[in-house]
């Protein structure tokens, strides 16, 4: 799909298809990918990574443009299963447009970080920093699930909420690898930034988007830590879980089979002291009594 985009005054508005100077293609098919290649000059094998999520971030210099590929999360579904997953987004930026091409339909121009543009590579730094960010919202998300899964799973004995958490942690290592990517490609953009006609302004901004970037990333290496080293005992908890439950039920099961012992032998069909006695049905209900009684006293002496 075809979206054209015209920066004016600070902002970006549609534009009509014969015009504008930022052109997205979202998914493009076919056709779409034969005009990119053949029209703007593009190399196959860069057009096809921008759609690839397995891709790193990395900058190539062609002869009328820069290509630019970067890492950022991808939408959650629920279908994904607590697996968060990244994808990858292709910037080339040519004296007078800049062409962003994007494997899936997403806001690409909402948030603060998208109001007084000053130019294309403005815009180009703009775009990698809002992937940033929304790697740290992603974050809190994670974050907040795996709280949720730990209570679940103090409190359950299912597998499930064990398999959500390594999900969790494998998500975890996805964004860690693509967080790790993008530092490096900032880090070129900041060694080309003359090549690529960033200002003093830019230059600032690259040094804050380090930053930022680097936060991330400890964040997100913190949250894996915690994940990986946690995993073990709550996978002790689960196993404790089950065997308080395999107790509890084998108890349950010799209280029962006790007065059912003594029900049964006196209800054999052949001859035993006493049972002509006009209080005998109630002497056997009171021995299975007596039993369950002797049970419970085991197991409060035990402390089981």
């Amino acid at each position: 799909m075809f979206q054209p985009m015209e920066l004016a005054e600070g902002r970006l508005i549609p534009a009509t298809a014969s015009g504008g100077n930022v052109l997205v293609y979202i998914n493009p098919d076919e056709n779409e990918r034969r005009h990119l290649v053949e029209s703007f000059k593009i190399d196959e094998h860069t057009l096809a990574s921008a759609l690839d999520p397995d891709e790193l971030a990395r900058l190539e210099f062609e002869p009328d443009h820069v290509a630019i590929i970067y890492k950022r999360p991808r939408n959650y579904s629920s279908a994904e299963e607590f697996v968060f997953r990244v994808n990858s987004t292709g910037l080339f930026l040519f004296a007078d447009k800049l062409v962003i091409v994007v494997s899936d339909d997403l806001p690409l121009f909402q948030g603060k970080a998208f109001t007084k543009i000053t130019s294309l590579q403005d815009l180009v730094l703009r775009k990698i920093y809002s992937s940033i960010f929304h790697f740290i919202e992603h974050l809190r998300v994670i974050n907040a699930v795996s709280e949720t899964l730990e209570d679940q799973i103090n409190a359950s004995m299912q597998n499930k909420y064990l398999l959500n958490l390594f999900s969790l942690e494998k998500s975890l290592v996805y964004y860690l690898n693509a967080i790790n990517s993008n530092a490096k490609l900032i880090e070129r953009l900041k060694h080309s930034a003359l090549k690529i006609g960033f200002t003093a302004e830019n230059l600032e901004f690259i040094e804050d988007m380090l930053i930022e970037n680097s936060q991330c990333y400890e964040q997100a290496e913190i949250y894996s830590n915690i994940l990986a080293s946690m995993m073990d005992a709550r996978a002790s908890i689960v196993g404790n879980n089950l065997n308080w439950l395999m107790k509890t039920l084998t108890i349950i099961t010799i209280a029962i089979m006790l007065p059912t012992f003594v029900v049964s032998m006196f209800s054999m069909n052949v001859p035993f002291p006493g049972q002509h006695h006009p209080w005998m049905f109630w002497i056997i209900l009171g021995m299975a009594g007596a039993s369950v009684g002797i049970v419970r006293l085991v197991w409060h002496w035990k402390k089981w």
